[in-house]
């Protein structure tokens, strides 16, 4: 046996031995802060603006773009196709987002936000913006930096799990 696996092995019969203590746990905190602030983001697009965590996502990327395809709202806005679809219905019906056939691809569909969409998001995002400079607020501007290249690195990590390697 290679030394590589036989220290590995120990590692893991280490970790099982130390008592598993949720709240200490990092995915289990991540979520728990993850939770906590979409929820204080969420008050301003649910409670003034009537739209779901979905549709907030989609009028956000949209806002940033002129045109996207579906499918990518979706991948970066992390929604599934029937997550997509159902927002989508309702974003349309609220005249938020005009949906054109995509000419380059006769299964995809082009987003992007009508004048009342525009104007949504111009209102939402000054005021989801200072909900997020008042979080960050609570660090140096150091940590702030830190915390940026941290997330960027954990979500590197998961995405390298995720994949199977």
């Amino acid at each position: 046996m290679s030394s590589g696996k036989s220290s590995r092995k120990g590692k893991l019969e280490e970790a099982r031995a130390r008592s598993f203590d949720l709240a200490r746990f990092m995915p289990y905190r991540l979520a728990v802060l993850a939770d906590d602030v979409s929820a204080t983001i969420a008050q301003v697009y649910v409670d003034r603006f009537d739209l779901t965590r979905d549709q907030w996502r989609i009028l956000a990327w949209l806002g940033n773009h002129a045109e996207m395809q579906a499918k990518e709202v979706g991948r970066h806005a992390g929604l599934d196709k029937m997550q997509m679809s159902r927002a989508l219905a309702r974003l349309e019906e609220k005249k938020l987002v005009a949906i054109k056939p995509d000419a380059q691809d006769r299964r995809g569909n082009i987003l992007q936000l009508t004048k009342q969409g525009r104007a949504l998001y111009d209102k939402i995002t000054p005021l989801v913006t200072a909900r997020e400079d008042y979080l960050l607020a609570a660090l140096t501007p150091d940590e702030a930096a830190a915390l940026d290249s941290i997330i960027a690195k954990l979500r590197q990590q998961a995405l390298t799990l995720k994949a199977g390697a």
